[in-house]
């Protein structure tokens, strides 16, 4: 155990002998330049913390790549949205107004693939569902029609919205990025950017698959046709500000092109889904089995 002389403070030789013989000599204590170096890091800290605001904006303004693609944190940025940012993203996508970019008003350099997916997820089964509704009671009134349960339809409906929610995307982006490249100067959206207008827009389809499930036919091609307009309105509002810088053609036919495939699946799923079976049956062929095995009783030779 150490004793209390050891504890007291102690002078060194060397430095009292310095101290005396030249007795205006500056010192520098130990605190001061300790302060002198934590000011510098707190500058160096102050540094990077605006290389990594600046580095992080540039990133913002393309695609989200914050890391590698093989780690979690790469994915994880793609669905780094709350509640209010998917709720406002859905009501600009079911209320379009001129003037009002969805990208520039709505995803603001974070897009996203949360709100795209879900809303695929949900038309997938929306439509299936609906559509196995719309024909059991379009043929309820029919005795000779057996209700079955079509899951097949399931897995057309996932094929063909998930390749549309991607490919016609990537098609556009591609598309875009080579006329930038080529002609003009106006920006073109990122890839995530245009997946993310394709996936909000198909929104207002959801609302109206349930709707197609009553069996009249000029109510769900009424519902269609508000339908298209509204979410190709979403498109067109979108694209128009990039491609317009283009030649007349050019920009219409691409115009053009958005909006006919996005018809094109509207109408395929009302086709597909929603098209009444006709059950036509000869009036002098027997219609039931019941029939058959009696009038072959009849006429069996004894």
């Amino acid at each position: 155990m150490a004793s209390p002389d050891d504890l007291k403070f102690q002078e060194f030789e060397e430095a009292t002998d310095l101290l005396a013989a030249d007795p205006g000599a500056s010192t520098l204590s130990i605190s001061s330049s300790s302060a002198a170096v934590s000011s510098g890091d707190v500058r160096l800290d102050l540094s990077d913390d605006e290389d990594n605001q600046q580095e992080s904006s540039e990133l913002l303004g393309g695609e989200k790549q914050t890391s590698g693609f093989w780690t979690f944190e790469y994915y994880q940025s793609f669905f780094n949205v709350d509640t209010v940012q998917v709720l406002d993203r859905i009501k600009g996508s079911v209320m379009p107004l001129p003037g009002r970019n969805f990208v520039r008003h709505h995803i603001r350099n974070n897009p996203d693939l949360y709100g795209p997916f879900w809303i695929c997820a949900t038309l997938v089964f929306s439509v299936a569902i609906s559509g196995n509704l719309s024909t059991f009671l379009s043929n309820k009134g029919d005795p000779q029609y057996h209700y079955r349960p079509q899951f097949h339809k399931v897995t057309i409906a996932a094929v063909a919205v998930f390749l549309y929610a991607w490919l016609v995307p990537l098609g556009v982006w591609g598309f875009m990025t080579w006329r930038q490249n080529a002609e003009r100067q106006t920006s073109a959206y990122s890839f995530l950017e245009t997946v993310c207008v394709y996936g909000y827009s198909l929104f207002i389809y959801i609302p109206t698959s349930i709707l197609w499930s009553i069996p009249f036919g000029w109510l769900q091609w009424l519902l269609i046709l508000i339908a298209m307009v509204i979410s190709g309105s979403v498109l067109v509002i979108t694209f128009w500000p990039v491609v317009r810088d283009d030649t007349k053609t050019t920009a219409f036919a691409t115009m053009a092109t958005i909006v006919v495939l996005h018809a094109l699946l509207a109408i395929g799923c009302k086709m597909y889904f929603f098209q009444t079976e006709e059950l036509t049956v000869s009036p002098s062929s027997p219609t039931t089995p019941a029939t058959l095995n009696h009038t072959a009783l009849i006429t069996k030779p004894q």
